[in-house]
């Protein structure tokens, strides 16, 4: 049985999108961050960096959202929710799967600590680059990858959601209000925005 650990308003989100979006049966571990649930021994064990969310599944074990991402939709082919190894779109797949990790959500701490790093050392370029990379991605649509919803939509979506809509660091553009209300609209987004709540 996979086994997602979650805390309720945290970064679990991803990883609680996606399982809902792959009808698979799972149990969520409630991992209560606020007691200091994560720094427990058994949790160390399935992620030693003591962060939500977390996923093990037989001997498997692996923290962060992208890599639970990418793990389940690899190990799970008939999810649908990766290209297979050998279509040419799992390049792109690959780069849209890593990008909130990699490039939003540095840029987010960019725009909050209002640091200002050199476009020549930051990984992600500049926060206004990620956000107009972003949104010539998505005006395409209706999905990151054109007609197929992914793991990557997850990833992006959920970024997206977190800098955009719920805590407002990110200005709206069309662009992204179209593509979270094709987030939002999925049940599986849905049923997910409902279990982080707590």
């Amino acid at each position: 049985m996979i086994k997602l650990y979650y805390s309720p308003r945290s970064r679990s989100f991803s990883a609680l999108w996606l399982m809902e979006e792959t009808g698979l049966p799972y149990e969520r571990v409630l991992t209560d961050i606020s007691t200091g649930a994560q720094k427990a021994p058994d949790f160390l064990k399935v992620n030693p960096m003591g962060k939500v969310p977390a996923l093990s599944d037989g001997d498997a074990a692996l923290g962060e959202s992208a890599a639970i991402c990418a793990y389940i939709a690899d190990r799970y082919p008939e999810t649908k929710l990766a290209p297979h190894v050998t279509d040419p779109r799992r390049a792109r797949y690959l780069q849209w799967l890593f990008f909130s990790p990699s490039c939003i959500e540095p840029a987010i701490i960019q725009i909050f600590t209002k640091i200002e790093v050199p476009t020549s050392t930051a990984a992600w370029g500049s926060a206004t680059q990620v956000f107009d990379v972003l949104e010539a991605a998505l005006a395409k649509g209706p999905w990151i990858l054109g007609e197929e919803f992914s793991a990557a939509d997850v990833t992006v979506g959920s970024g997206l959601n977190f800098a955009v809509r719920l805590f407002k660091m990110v200005p709206s553009r069309p662009a992204f209000d179209a593509y979270l209300a094709r987030c939002m609209a999925r049940s599986a987004f849905q049923r997910a925005e409902k279990i982080a709540a707590g």
